[in-house]
């Protein structure tokens, strides 16, 4: 049996995610600002395989709300070995509205931020573990339409890789896993047009494998797999001069 924390599970890949993992035997604490949605989803799984909590990863206080989760999990489940973040927003604000774009950093940067740093010290006292992120391919480049989109996706990435190289530093038994997708059809995409929308239950399975194997970086999928190794070879230069957008 293996015990785990996801952060944003009330609906599409968190949801998803979770419900897979039970399906797999795992023991899991759930979390989201919805509390609503977290008791039917704890009636749907099962209050011997889920426990649930209140976390808004933007908040201030988000980090103590995540260590009450990972207290409550770990006195019912046992030890965590997997904490999964799945929280984050994003929109196209091609208006630069600064309310979108300090709002997004506010939950992708400095939510994220709080997130990883409380699961890193947690494994770190408890001697091994296992942190995941859905972050985006948005990271590898760029895009006008989604500036702060963009640019915390990016942070993210190399957030990852920083607290990966730091639990070498450390000889810390901490694994990382990077999870990056395309366009996914959930209520981050539900205006506009998107293409090569993927289904959260195709996107879950994926990552339930990248999770078990401890795979450190995930484009999902294929497609989004060759389009993001092209967009990597166009000069800045170049790349600046498109006219990118849905």
């Amino acid at each position: 049996m293996k015990t785990g924390i996801i952060i944003g599970a009330t609906s599409g890949i968190g949801l998803e995610v979770s419900r897979q993992l039970v399906q797999k035997g795992w023991k899991l604490g759930i979390a989201g600002r919805r509390v609503e949605l977290l008791e039917k989803i704890q009636a749907e799984l099962g209050k011997n395989n889920i426990e649930i909590g209140f976390i808004d990863i933007a908040a201030e206080n988000s980090e103590d709300q995540l260590k009450k989760l990972i207290q409550r999990t770990e006195e019912n489940f046992g030890k965590i070995d997997l904490i999964f973040n799945v929280s984050g927003i994003g929109s196209q604000n091609k208006d630069l509205k600064l309310d979108i774009e300090l709002n997004t950093v506010k939950t992708n940067a400095l939510g994220f931020t709080r997130m990883m740093d409380t699961a890193f010290q947690y494994f770190t006292e408890k001697g091994s573990g296992h942190i995941a992120a859905v972050s985006s391919i948005a990271g590898t480049k760029g895009l006008g339409a989604a500036p702060a989109y963009s640019a915390t996706k990016r942070f993210q990435n190399t957030y990852l890789q920083c607290l990966a190289q730091l639990a070498t530093i450390r000889n810390l038994d901490i694994k990382f896993t990077d999870i990056r997708p395309g366009f996914v059809d959930t209520d981050l995409l539900k205006t506009g047009t998107y293409p090569l929308l993927m289904k959260p239950t195709d996107v879950a399975k994926s990552i339930v494998k990248a999770i078990e194997s401890k795979k450190r970086k995930l484009v999902i999928d294929w497609k989004y797999a060759i389009i993001t190794f092209f967009w990597r070879l166009i000069p800045d230069c170049i790349w600046e001069r498109l006219k990118i957008s849905n």
